[in-house]
């Protein structure tokens, strides 16, 4: 039984680390992976769903059905954002670094002014499992189980739908996809509206799990940016999904012998040795590898 509660202990452990490092990048993986806009608002747009859900719930809105109506507020956000702001910074990845910082800055401060330094949050969904005479908590796992689901949808629309294979054309190559009929503007606005809404389900779902304030999302954005940068630009979702595990396994497991900070401290050393090793990322590297065994 107590080998039964070790194992389960560590799969425990590996699955939160794999699916926060997914969850936290995954709107950052469209934005910066596919547009090549380098959002630092991107804990920002999480910071806006976490408050979102919140305050829905606390209105009577069930919990699941304030998730989606978060996400789907800080997607058009993010429509409107790409609209007045975004669009001037294609191509330019020091400046889109510049702008977007700054628009973080205003919804950080912003909401701070309007809504206090802390917001009352929501009790954790689903209560505890116990196995092995440990206690855990079971929304951990749901998130795990959510982050595949994410996965699998993301994979599905980009690679086998109409819209995915139009918005992968448009941001590979927007001269020959406008040739072809395409209509860039709009593909551009939709995927940005997508990596923002996708930033706001992220930060809704793990709004339960931790203290809501201003710079709530800033806790998720370094992992976030690790996770992408690692996973490089070539095939992003293949890439996440990899460098999800791999990262994951390595944070769990320092997380679990030597404490959070020491997981959090493995977690840029093995960023730093990977991009030295692979500096086209995970994604990168399989591609060429592809390439030449083709």
């Amino acid at each position: 039984m107590q080998i039964l509660g070790n194992l389960f202990g560590a799969l425990y452990l590996y699955l939160d680390s794999m699916a926060f490092l997914f969850l936290s990048a995954v709107g950052l993986i469209i934005i910066l992976g596919m547009m090549g806009i380098t959002n630092m608002a991107h804990g920002e747009f999480m910071m806006l769903g976490a408050y979102a859900a919140v305050l829905a719930t606390r209105a009577g809105v069930p919990f699941p059905i304030s998730v989606f109506i978060a996400a789907l507020a800080v997607g058009v956000f993010g429509m409107i954002l790409e609209r007045l702001v975004i669009r001037r910074f294609y191509g330019n990845l020091l400046q889109s670094l510049v702008a977007t910082w700054g628009v973080s800055l205003l919804l950080s401060q912003g909401m701070l002014v309007t809504m206090g330094p802390s917001l009352q949050t929501i009790s954790m969904p689903l209560g505890g499992i116990t196995v092995g005479g440990k206690a855990y908590a079971a929304y951990r796992l749901l998130l795990a189980f959510i982050a595949i689901g994410v996965l699998i949808v993301m994979w599905y629309v980009f690679n086998r739908t109409r819209f995915g294979m139009q918005a992968r054309g448009a941001m590979q190559n927007a001269e020959i996809a406008e040739t072809m009929g395409i209509n860039t503007s709009r593909m551009y606005l939709f995927t940005f509206g997508i990596g923002s809404g996708l930033a706001g389900f992220a930060g809704a779902l793990y709004a339960p799990t931790t203290v809501l304030a201003p710079l709530y999302g800033a806790s998720f954005l370094a992992p976030a940016f690790v996770t992408v940068v690692v996973s490089g630009g070539a095939n992003v979702i293949q890439g996440a999904l990899i460098t999800s595990v791999f990262l994951g396994i390595i944070e769990g497991t320092s997380s679990r012998l030597y404490g959070t900070f020491v997981g959090r401290m493995a977690l840029l050393v093995a960023t730093m040795i990977t991009l030295r090793i692979l500096p086209t990322g995970i994604s990168g590297y399989l591609e060429a590898k592809g390439e030449r065994s083709r």
